[in-house]
């Protein structure tokens, strides 16, 4: 089963694309980011966005999509502009009947590293070990998006 998962943000967005195979088994078939312009506005951005996801979804023919939930930490004026790409990305999946899975932040932390407070790292070094891979993923936020796609493979039966 081919699982996108998506680690929003309004200037970076990762993804992460993953084949659940046989017996808990997990492929990563590719992953990246969909960047926007600082100086867009934020409806173009947004608009970016959209259409970056739309060219991803139809190339990547996923049949299931993962996105983590957001966690509000200081700075509000960011938190709403990353929740406001959110729903974009949300309602791209939405109007594309691709079933979602939302994965809290500490979800991801607990079933990839089996530790809900995992920092960082030990999230990257884990996604790279349960999928195979020679280096970790980078930058970031396309490592993030593959934990979310494999805690997603981990959660369906």
């Amino acid at each position: 089963m081919i699982i996108l998962g998506i680690d929003p943000g309004l200037a970076t967005i990762g993804f992460g694309l993953i084949d659940k195979q046989q017996h808990n088994k997990f492929v990563c078939l590719d992953y990246g980011t969909i960047q926007t312009k600082p100086t867009f506005s934020i409806p173009e951005r947004l608009t970016q966005i959209r259409t970056d996801l739309e060219k991803l979804l139809e190339t990547s023919k996923p049949k299931q999509v993962a996105v983590e939930e957001l966690f509000f930490s200081k700075n509000i004026k960011t938190g709403i502009q990353v929740a406001e790409a959110r729903g974009v990305i949300l309602e791209v999946i939405n109007s594309k009947n691709i079933p979602l899975f939302e994965i809290k932040p500490n979800e991801v932390k607990s079933i990839v590293a089996g530790y809900g407070h995992a920092e960082k790292q030990q999230i990257q070094t884990m996604t790279k070990k349960l999928l195979n891979l020679p280096t970790t993923p980078k930058p970031d936020d396309a490592a993030d998006a593959l934990a979310i796609a494999l805690t997603c493979g981990f959660l369906l039966r």
